[in-house]
């Protein structure tokens, strides 16, 4: 009997159909990859297996028993990741593990030869609450929920988003051990390599089943989503001008603990500037010096020709900056969005519909211009949100993993977006967990420890470091870390 039976399923949401006569099955012990666009149906999909859904019709079969009527048997079996980490900030590690195990009517104790492996590797933290952990101690902790009430199915959406590439590594030899204990393993991922992990993959598309296969036959497939063709990128001339960013000796301490350990770098004016390191290695603390939001202890800074130190108000109005967990009012439309960001950055009424026009020609948006941004695609919404924050031309933009979670074909469309930024003069400064992605810009740093161990073009630091790649040199050395990534 095969641990999961979809026959027939669909589902939808008013006019839109998510899921459209989908039927798979999964082997027990199978490590079964479900990949897709965004918006394809992966989470519906994912949210119908572990009961938390109804289909609108079709039948689906979780360890021989039916989501539908048999729902408690259901969730007793299954451990379920959700891409966005299904944990309680505010809540410490233990209480977190606690709180799971209580759900399922367990206890951490009698879990823990289940988790033991995993849980080992975070339990001196238990005592911390759970946001303040990095990317891949949250993974931990996350799957350390998922399984300690000994479930034999675990779906997983997503789980790696925005986790460096080496916690993403470490992430999938946990999966292997769990698989060696004959758990069933259904997976989603954006990363390629992830996906060859897998020993079926499951293209879902539009709300149907494209194709089922290995992950090498899915994937040259459809190589038109998946591998799309590479970006040529030519240097813009003006990246032997201006410095447009000038870091000297730049700490940031939080008591002992030197967050950023004493960093010096320029970035030029129309460049494309790679910033690299793994979870807590001290990019995002560098960051918030460099837009303004925090200042240094020691070292000095510009940006603008603004001083990180005592003009960090000035700096605020001259960048352009795009978070992690973009920074669009999901409640508002797409041209209700873009005016209020254009009035915050100080635009005329006149000039802010000229251009919204223009902006919205562009990216092909016209007739969505009065829709809500939470009804957007994920790869929509980027695109919205990068064009929002250098909507002021800015002198420098900051785009913190800006294509977390994407397919290749839409992250390439991105870039597209960041080379017309460079070519109009404006500085990009980005940091990424994608490799090819690294491979796009004109120079990359990479943080280890809070220090910059290696800086230069893609071709200088795979000379550098003897790497045959970018995920290579950036592997090589952030294993050279010695502290605690939280």
């Amino acid at each position: 009997m095969n641990a999961i039976e979809v026959n027939s399923v669909s589902k939808g949401y008013g006019a839109v159909k998510a899921l459209d006569d989908v039927s798979f099955s999964v082997g027990r012990g199978e490590v079964f990859g479900l990949i897709g666009p965004d918006g394809a149906g992966k989470t519906s999909m994912y949210r119908i297996l572990c009961s938390l859904l109804l289909p609108d019709s079709g039948s689906v079969m979780v360890d021989g028993f039916d989501v539908v009527k048999q729902m408690k048997e259901v969730r007793k079996r299954v451990g379920y990741m959700p891409g966005r980490f299904s944990l309680y900030q505010d809540l410490t590690v233990e209480e977190n593990l606690k709180f799971f195990a209580t759900l399922f009517g367990t206890t951490i104790d009698e879990g823990y030869d289940s988790i033991k492996v995993i849980y080992s590797q975070i339990e001196r933290f238990r005592n911390r609450k759970a946001g303040a952990l990095s990317g891949g101690m949250k993974q931990k902790l996350a799957l350390s929920c998922a399984l300690v009430h000994q479930p034999s199915i675990l779906f997983l959406d997503e789980p790696t988003t925005g986790v460096d590439p080496v916690s993403r590594k470490e992430f999938w030899e946990m999966l292997s051990m769990l698989k060696e204990r004959n758990i069933t393993i259904m997976a989603s991922t954006p990363y390629l390599d992830e996906v060859r992990c897998c020993e079926r993959v499951a293209f879902l598309d539009q709300g149907k089943i494209r194709g089922i296969d290995t992950p090498e036959v899915i994937l040259d497939r459809f190589s038109d989503i998946f591998n799309p063709p590479g970006l040529k990128h030519e240097k813009t001339a003006g990246t032997d001008g201006e410095n447009v960013i000038e870091v000297e000796h730049l700490v940031k301490a939080f008591g002992d603990f030197h967050a950023v350990d004493d960093i010096s770098f320029t970035v030029r004016k129309g460049e494309i500037f790679g910033f690299l390191g793994a979870n807590g290695a001290g990019k995002t603390t560098a960051m918030h010096m460099l837009t303004g939001l925090n200042q240094p202890t020691s070292g000095t800074g510009r940006v603008v020709g603004y001083d990180v130190r005592t003009e960090y108000e000035q700096i605020k109005r001259h960048i352009g900056y795009m978070s992690q967990k973009f920074s669009l009012y999901e409640d508002l439309t797409v041209a209700e969005n873009i005016r209020l960001f254009a009035g915050i950055y100080g635009m005329k009424d006149e000039e802010i519909r000229h251009k919204t026009d223009e902006l919205l020609k562009r990216l092909h948006f016209s007739e969505h211009r009065d829709t809500l941004v939470a009804s957007l695609p994920l790869g929509w919404k980027q695109k919205l949100a990068f064009s929002v924050s250098i909507f002021h031309e800015p002198g420098v933009v900051f785009l913190d993993e800006p294509t977390g979670g994407v397919d290749p074909a839409t992250r390439r469309q991105f870039w597209e977006l960041i080379y017309d930024a460079a070519r109009r003069g404006i500085t990009v400064f980005v940091t990424t967990h994608y490799m090819d992605e690294a491979e796009y810009c004109d120079r990359i740093s990479i943080m280890v420890d809070g220090k910059i161990k290696g800086i230069g073009t893609p071709d200088e630091l795979k000379h550098e470091f003897n790497q045959p790649d970018m995920d290579h040199v950036f592997t090589y050395l952030a294993r050279q870390a010695t502290r605690s990534s939280d």
